[in-house]
């Protein structure tokens, strides 16, 4: 059978959408091959967020072509997921050689049509249209005991968004929000840990709005804190981790669930974007700076030790250095374990495109390191404060960069290396930090416990 190759832009969700597309085609018969040289299929799952991220991979795809017709003549190539969902037809008329185009509710059809250009049924596929039930038909895993996917896996819950921010293409590219139910989602992580895994990752593009017009309020609970308990009754599951949330979806039902449900990591990605009460008005972000802080207040009662971490961007159209220093002194106010920052990039067909006084480039640059200088600061200073400390760790595997040494990771959600073996691997274990390194503690392997 033919050997394809797979390569992953942008988030999580596009990672859990390339492993469950590997898991079918293996499940057909396909092998999965370590490059796309030695490919037969050569697929590139795709990103839209940026335009960095689209022409990231299009120029990929040019290569993957250019190589194809003097190497492999007969290799078949796509682009799947967000970018593919964007632009459609518009990808083969500007690269006549690529076969495939499937949008962001295809990809359990990849297989299927892989099958039928492979057989020269037909010549060219593009599929964008969206299909009911989508978000149920990804459930395959590919759990193959290397590393970190034995012992922790993604499980997506929902697609969509209906939040709209101004500078966001997501809801045009996964649609409206659709979520699967409890009890789906339940057998599904119930599988897993029977395979192994210990930890799970629920995924959702907002996963606090999971299936909030589906599902009522509970005794005071919404859907998603319902899936939490739901989740965290799995005998054998270790962990439980969310990922992304809005900040408008932290009730006190949610909040409160940090402090009483064991499993739920001490650990929150809440995307801020900005501190500026304007910015986040004009970006559609429903929230405000004294909110958003209120919220941290909250979190931090909860569980004093959470991790936080967030997404900012900057030079979003209209931003004065005000605007900017309000993002600053929220991030020192706060003392972030780590952002994500993001240069504003215009997205066609969303609202801030089209937004007056758009920041010059090499203002965004130079914001850009600012922030990022002051996000590294307060960031070593957390990581500095661990030495000394003894942390519990989920081990996941061999660090990808030395193989005498294994990583795992805290509650809340830093790396550790540390001296160890194969017999580690799966194990929850403590270790006392030694020393730091740029976003990674070391573990001292004299106190692991064997």
């Amino acid at each position: 059978m033919p050997s394809v190759f797979i390569k992953t832009y942008g988030c999580q969700m596009n990672e859990r959408d390339s492993e469950a597309v590997a898991a079918q085609l293996i499940a057909k018969g396909y092998s999965l091959a370590q490059s796309e040289a030695a490919a037969d299929v050569v697929l590139l799952n795709t990103c839209s967020v940026r335009d960095a991220a689209e022409q990231k991979a299009i120029n990929k795809m040019k290569n993957v072509v250019g190589h194809a017709r003097k190497d492999r003549p007969g290799q078949i190539v796509g682009f799947l997921g967000c970018m593919a969902q964007s632009h459609g037809q518009e990808l083969i008329e500007k690269l006549p050689d690529v076969d495939l185009v499937l949008g962001t509710q295809k990809f359990h059809r990849v297989a299927e049509y892989l099958d039928e250009l492979l057989a020269g049924k037909r010549e060219k596929i593009v599929d964008t249209a969206a299909e009911a039930k989508s978000e149920s038909a990804i459930r395959e895993h590919l759990l193959n005991g290397s590393a970190k996917t034995s012992v922790s896996a993604f499980v997506s819950i929902m697609q969509g968004c209906n939040q709209h921010c101004t500078f966001c293409i997501v809801p045009s590219t996964r649609g409206e929000e659709r979520s699967r139910t409890i009890p789906d989602i339940v057998a599904e992580c119930r599988e897993l840990v029977l395979r192994g895994v210990k930890e799970i990752t629920l995924l959702g593009q907002i996963v606090t709005s999971f299936a909030k017009r589906d599902v009522p309020v509970k005794d005071g609970k919404t859907a998603f804190v319902q899936l939490l308990e739901a989740v965290h009754e799995i005998e054998g599951l270790e962990r439980i981790r969310f990922t992304s949330p809005h900040p408008k979806g932290y009730g006190d039902d949610l909040v409160e669930a940090y402090a009483r449900l064991p499993k739920l990591c001490e650990s929150a990605h809440i995307p801020l974007q900005s501190g500026s009460d304007r910015l986040l008005k004009l970006m559609h972000r429903g929230y405000t700076r004294e909110k958003f802080l209120g919220l941290i207040q909250k979190l931090r009662q909860a569980q004093p030790g959470i991790g936080l971490y967030t997404d900012i961007i900057v030079g979003f159209p209209g931003e004065t250095e005000e605007d900017f220093a309000q993002t600053l002194s929220l991030c020192r106010a706060v003392g972030f374990d780590n952002a994500y920052i993001f240069k504003y990039s215009e997205r066609r067909d969303t609202p801030a495109a089209t937004m007056p006084d758009q920041v010059p480039q090499s203002l965004r640059e130079e914001r850009n390191h600012r922030l990022l200088e002051l996000v590294n600061t307060i960031a070593a200073r957390k990581y500095d404060a661990f030495i000394g400390r003894q942390v519990q760790i989920l081990v996941e595997g061999p660090s990808k960069k030395n193989a005498a040494r294994y990583t795992g990771r805290t509650r809340c959600n830093r790396i550790v290396l540390f001296d160890g073996s194969p017999r580690h691997q799966g194990q929850l274990m403590d270790v006392k930090i030694e020393r730091t390194g740029s976003f990674t503690l070391y573990g001292d392997p004299a106190i692991v416990n064997l």
